[in-house]
């Protein structure tokens, strides 16, 4: 089945896509935005997997692709890197909209320091595997920035809603790794991670798809920032 890997970037937007036309939500406001942060993030991401498949970090199994390759990336990965993020900045959106989600300063700075202590400490430890190493000390570097140098007041929100995403996590990376399918659509070479599985998902996935979530949320609100101010500065 060639499409089953579009079939996922498809199903992962599609909902979200919609229901930003909802009168309660209106997120098709906030498309201009998200699509300013979702590039350049896409773009590094890109990067990042390009040279790990070339690396042969991981490889895409073709039975599941459509053939279409950009850069040594089937196009579906590249879409993925802006399906997937749409989704997780739409949810919190509406999660934040409607609920008070919100942590108290000192418990993000707690949350944070521990957290980029363990995935330091990891991936120091690992260093030698490329998928590891890369992905817990790139998102400890993350969480410490945004919390502690740009100062921003949702972090805990974002942690919050992420958590909340695991549910849907689960099933799409499942899928990708080969859960409830014969052979997985991304194949991971388990010299360069930890070989730690959570069904058939490899556990750097998590802090890999935290990190891309985190980035497109800095970018997005930085924009959604900057848009707001520009109409209050037209509105003086």
């Amino acid at each position: 089945m060639n499409t089953l890997y579009l079939f996922v970037d498809f199903f992962t937007i599609i909902i979200p896509l919609l229901f930003s036309f909802h009168p309660k939500i209106n997120f098709y406001k906030s498309w201009g935005s998200f699509f300013l942060a979702a590039i350049p993030v896409a773009l590094l991401f890109c990067l990042w997997d390009s040279l790990f498949t070339q690396a042969g970090t991981w490889s895409f199994n073709p039975r599941y692709l459509l053939g279409i390759y950009i850069f040594h990336l089937p196009i579906e990965e590249i879409l993925f890197f802006i399906c997937i993020p749409f989704s997780c900045v739409f949810t919190y959106f509406c999660l934040d909209k409607f609920f008070d989600i919100s942590w108290k300063p000192i418990r993000e700075k707690v949350f944070a320091v521990l957290l980029a202590i363990i995935l330091l400490t990891v991936g120091g430890l690992f260093i030698d595997r490329a998928y590891t190493a890369l992905s817990f000390l790139s998102t400890a570097v993350i969480c410490l920035f945004l919390v502690f140098i740009a100062k921003v007041d949702w972090f805990g929100k974002a942690i919050t809603v992420y958590m909340f995403l695991l549910v849907p996590f689960l099933i799409v990376n499942g899928i990708l790794t080969g859960t409830g399918i014969e052979e997985a659509v991304v194949r991971y070479n388990n010299s360069e991670n930890l070989g730690i599985r959570i069904l058939t998902i490899p556990v750097e996935d998590i802090f890999y798809g935290l990190e891309l979530f985190l980035l497109n949320l800095f970018l997005f609100k930085s924009f959604e920032s900057i848009k707001m101010h520009h109409r209050e500065k037209i509105a003086l």
